[in-house]
Formats: C-alpha cells, structure tokens, sequence
C-alpha cells in the first residue's frame, strides 16, 4: 500500500494522460496558482537602495529566478548589491549571469541556464564612445 502511494507521488499521471491541448491551454491563475506552488516564477527588480538587496536574498531563497536592473543605484551601491547577492547565491548553489550593463540574472539551484550573452565591448574604440553611457562597475 505504501508503494503504491509512493509510485503516485513520483510519476505525474494526470500530466501523461492529458493531450499537448489540454497541456499547455490553461487559465492564467491556474498556471500562477502553480507558479506559486513550484517556485518557478521570474522576478524583476530594479532595488534602489541597497536596503532592497535582502527582498532579491528572499526570492532566491523561494527558488524564484530574478532579473536585477542596477541602473538606478550609484555604482557603490552596486557593488555593495552584488557582493551581497554574489554570497547569497554562494550559500544556496544558484549562479549569476550578466546579461547587460547592469543587469544581472540570478538563479537558484532548481533553475538550469544555458547559453551565455557576450560582451560585446572588445574593441577599444567602441568602448570609449559607449564609456559615458556604462556604469563604472
């Protein structure tokens, strides 16, 4: 009886006896009623203060991805936000990403990224006359 259970709890028979239509046409607050469940929900932030750095800490800790915009904190602060977070997702295995001038994609363990954006800030000559638009970092 126990094993049954256990097979139960294991395999998604629901999910294998549905049809690709029934799969994927779901009401909205079905699917965030299960987002919710999961943890599969992708945050944007954009913190300015570095106060704000422990709300992004707690999203992770929830295995929720968050997308951090950093364009509207002075360039100390960022730091100051990124070395926070950098131990943050240290402590729970996830990673980080840059995926632009300030924006940074953080996500926990559950969630697998691939692929990589790269800088495109190579040639010297492009990076002076883009200097003033980046910050500091």
């Amino acid at each position: 009886m126990a094993l049954g259970k256990l097979k139960k709890f294991f395999s998604d028979e629901d999910e294998a006896n549905m049809s690709e239509d029934e799969y994927y046409n779901v009401s909205e607050s079905e699917a965030v009623k299960e987002a919710d469940k999961t943890g599969n929900k992708m945050i944007l932030l954009e913190p300015r203060a570095y106060s704000e750095s422990q709300q992004i800490a707690d999203h992770l800790k929830n295995r929720n991805s968050v997308v951090v915009n950093l364009k509207r904190v002075t360039s100390a602060q960022a730091k100051r936000i990124i070395d926070f977070l950098s131990g943050c997702i240290y402590s729970i295995g996830g990673t980080m990403q840059k995926i632009g001038v300030g924006i940074y994609l953080c996500t926990p363990k559950n969630v697998n990224v691939q692929g990589k954006i790269t800088d495109d800030n190579d040639n010297t000559n492009k990076r002076e006359k883009n200097n003033e638009e980046e910050l500091d970092w």
